[in-house]
């Protein structure tokens, strides 16, 4: 049997000898199959061109998004607040009345304005009256907040009643405290005649103006910085007011060494937000002085915000009034930064 296989195979023709071999290779005798052959050169560059174009596109996104997320606050601080500011440096430097052109004058508006008395006393009228609203303000803030910092009956309805005089408009709120501060007819001198005090003339007085003034600002702004102290308490942590507990501090000692310390940030920021609020006070002097920009008789509670509104719409001197505008921004620029650096310098020297 072996010698007829062998004859067999040997015998075999060179087509049966193919064919076997292609039938135990599995194929069909066609050879490779066209879906294993790889793609041509060309369709492959393509796909490699299309890949690396999606991945610059999802890099680029990448990087460009935030800043499209952050663009529309910039263009309208462009649109309102960078170009006024340096369009205002630029009508400074003109004599410029409203309906007629410009006219070139270099510094002269500011010379202008460093030699008019009326400008220190307004200057001085701002400090004044800013340091008289600004500093019961704070104070009476800090202890409001320390207050309703403790656990007390119907205390929520006391936090909604410290906003209440910050939603009232500054038109309504000034209004109804002229009629208080009449002379001949008003709430504070009849208070006043309780004690033998004769009427006071609030309006037209050097200091009782600029003390009138002070208490509608003192009375509309406590409440809000309340709300900001008492949020800057209760993010102080619990647990330095229990040990300072155990180890024998009173209130007031936990007052001075835990919630003083803690409130340090919070108030550098009222006292940095209330010294730009007095700088700009405009509002409460004009409708006290039944809408005159002259603040009385005598220019006796007139501020910066009152003499720069004077030169630009009633005088019509946009030029002058633009050059108030920059020394007022300078201003508090100083300020700002005079502030801040009493606040490090303490922080260091305690430490």
């Amino acid at each position: 049997m072996s010698d007829v296989s062998s004859a067999a195979a040997a015998g075999a023709s060179p087509d049966t000898a193919s064919s076997t071999a292609s039938t135990a290779s599995g194929g069909s005798g066609e050879g490779p199959s066209s879906q294993d052959a790889p793609p041509p050169a060309s369709v492959r560059v393509g796909e490699r061109r299309r890949r690396t174009w999606r991945q610059r596109a999802f890099r680029f996104e990448a990087k460009a998004a935030p800043y499209a997320y952050v663009s529309p606050f910039f263009l309208i601080f462009a649109a309102f607040g960078l170009f006024p500011l340096v369009n205002t440096v630029w009508i400074s430097l003109h004599e410029y009345k409203l309906g007629s052109e410009m006219t070139w004058i270099g510094l002269d508006n500011f010379r202008w304005l460093f030699s008019n008395p009326l400008f220190y006393n307004a200057l001085w009228k701002t400090f004044t009256i800013g340091v008289l609203s600004t500093v019961p303000q704070l104070l009476l803030a800090l202890a409001l907040a320390h207050l309703l910092n403790y656990s007390m009956r119907v205390r929520t309805f006391f936090r909604v009643s410290m906003i209440t005089p910050y939603a009232t408009s500054v038109a309504a709120a000034t209004l109804v405290f002229s009629e208080l501060f009449a002379r001949d007819a008003g709430f504070a001198n009849w208070i006043l005649s309780w004690f033998g005090v004769g009427p006071v003339d609030w309006r037209n007085g050097n200091w009782t103006a600029q003390v009138a003034i002070a208490i509608i600002v003192t009375w509309r702004w406590t409440g809000y910085n309340a709300l900001i102290y008492l949020a800057g308490m209760q993010s102080i942590s619990q647990d330095l007011y229990e040990a300072a507990a155990i180890d024998g501090a009173s209130r007031w000692q936990q007052f001075r060494h835990v919630t003083l310390p803690g409130l340090r940030p919070t108030i550098l920021f009222t006292i940095v937000v209330s010294t730009i609020g007095a700088t700009q006070l405009f509002g409460e002097p004009l409708l006290f002085g039944n809408g005159s920009a002259d603040g009385g008789a005598v220019h006796q509670y007139q501020t910066i915000g009152l003499f720069m509104y004077q030169q630009g719409w009633q005088y019509l001197q946009l030029g002058k009034a633009a050059a108030v505008a920059w020394v007022t921004f300078l201003i508090i620029v100083v300020l700002v930064l005079f502030n801040t650096a009493i606040v490090r310098w303490r922080t260091r020297s305690e430490r």
